[in-house]
């Protein structure tokens, strides 16, 4: 059982599976970077139809129509790269610079990611902006989200810089994240009664209140020394500079996590009660 287990091990040519894994990479690489642009879909068209045509002459042993179709295939190939010739330039330079290497910062349905809250939240921290920001979990914001301005914005980071710097309109009062979104800033938010926050400013006696009513997570970022709160649960737990990075990832990813099952089910459950609905309607 052994010997023969080696012998299979002597048998594999190190070089093709060298091959393999330089084409697939390849591969993978030209098709994600050509994924949902004209030049995708022709190349993907293309692809179906010379595999069926080339299994078809295959199986029944069609020799002239083979040759016509690979004397097809070159031509189709030179024809593509004229035509879609921007496209593929655009392509080339996405895989030369390793652009699919890079983290992404939204999901495929928009959804920030955990990392990118995170680097937005430490650069507010560096410039010294403040910042009030409430993750929604189990309990909804709505209530509090009427009080401020409707966005229903991606989120970016551009986007919370501009909303939190003084003196623009918006700067003052808390924004609120509902499924990796930014739903609403300006918002109000109650402040703690708490006696052991007199001392504080108003922004973390916010979200301590805010935390002591809801199941929310919030973050607070300190405008005078840069220092990144977080309130949850009535407390509040205070991160400074080396503590930031080793602290902020862990409950940020917890809030967007549930925060992102959450949206998946009321996602399900909308498109159930419109399906329902709308099979009503036919039944009429």
């Amino acid at each position: 059982m052994i010997d023969a287990a080696m012998n299979i091990i002597r048998s594999i040519n190190v070089s093709a599976i060298v091959e393999i894994a330089i084409l697939y990479f390849v591969i993978y690489a030209i098709l994600k970077a050509a994924k949902g642009s004209r030049f995708g879909q022709a190349l993907m068209g293309v692809g179906v139809l010379a595999a069926a045509m080339i299994t078809f002459s295959y199986l029944f042993h069609f020799e002239v129509l083979s040759r016509i179709i690979q004397a097809l295939l070159v031509y189709l190939a030179i024809s593509t790269v004229v035509i879609f010739q921007p496209e593929i330039r655009r392509i080339l330079a996405q895989v030369g610079a390793f652009g699919f290497l890079e983290r992404r910062k939204h999901t495929q349905d928009g959804v920030a990611t955990a990392q990118y809250v995170v680097e937005t939240l430490m650069t507010l921290s560096e410039k010294r902006i403040g910042a009030l920001i409430a993750f929604e979990r189990g309990i909804s914001l709505r209530s509090y989200e009427s009080t401020g301005v409707q966005l229903n914005a991606d989120f970016s980071q551009e986007l919370v810089q501009s909303v939190f710097t003084p003196p623009l309109p918006l700067h003052d009062g808390g924004m609120t994240m509902r499924a990796g979104r930014i739903s609403s800033a300006h918002c109000v938010f109650p402040v703690s009664n708490n006696p052991n926050l007199i001392s504080i400013g108003m922004r973390h006696r916010a979200a301590v209140g805010l935390s002591e009513e809801t199941d929310a997570l919030i973050v607070v970022v300190s405008e005078e020394t840069g220092a990144i709160s977080i309130a949850h649960n009535g407390r509040l737990l205070r991160y400074f500079n080396d503590q930031i990075p080793q602290s902020l990832p862990r409950w940020i990813s917890k809030a967007m996590s549930e925060d992102h099952r959450k949206s998946k089910i009321f996602t399900k459950l909308y498109s159930v009660l419109m399906n329902s609905r709308l099979m009503k309607g036919l039944r009429r």
